[in-house]
């Protein structure tokens, strides 16, 4: 687990809500405090995808919510000439990129072990933070995907040019 304390904001959130590159994660909950407080559970209801007017093969490929499709509706809830009160976005990287980042380190385990590359994306007003962590569906005494996964967004941020610090 890294954290990172992001040195420019607003040139951070232009690059979170208007544009794609964080288009490889999933949305899997947001906490925003604006006017009021706004809270989304990034779950799919795969309901809503089935039916009598829908097709069972349509449905949602992924549990949570893909960013691209949830970035406008957060930037909605965001903008606007007062700042967020706070805000807290957990995000997870997809299984697809997920899978080539264990591949590619020689991880020594399959994607169908982890449950989810994790990052928390933390406004409390003032502080920008992005934290990452790993999530696996059972434990595991080896830390490689760990480094993997924290040595994937070092590189990931540098890479969008976000400056940032390690806290």
């Amino acid at each position: 687990m890294k954290a990172y304390q992001i040195k420019e904001i607003k040139s951070f959130m232009g690059r979170l809500l208007g544009s794609d590159d964080f288009d490889s994660f999933l949305l899997a909950e947001a906490s925003i405090t604006t006017y009021n407080h706004f809270t989304i559970d990034g779950h799919m209801e795969k309901a809503f995808f089935t039916g009598d007017i829908n097709h069972e093969d349509i449905l949602p490929p992924y549990e949570f919510s893909q960013w691209k499709d949830m970035r406008s509706l957060c930037f909605d809830l965001i903008k606007g000439k007062r700042t967020p009160v706070q805000f807290k976005l957990v995000l997870h990287l997809k299984p697809e990129p997920a899978a080539q980042i264990l591949q590619e380190g020689d991880a020594g385990i399959s994607i169908s072990d982890l449950k989810a590359f994790v990052l928390n994306i933390k406004y409390d007003g003032s502080v920008l933070t992005c934290i990452t962590a790993t999530a696996f569906h059972t434990f595991l005494p080896d830390k490689t995907p760990d480094r993997l996964w924290d040595d994937y967004m070092t590189h990931f941020l540098s890479e969008k040019k976000i400056l940032f610090e390690e806290a």
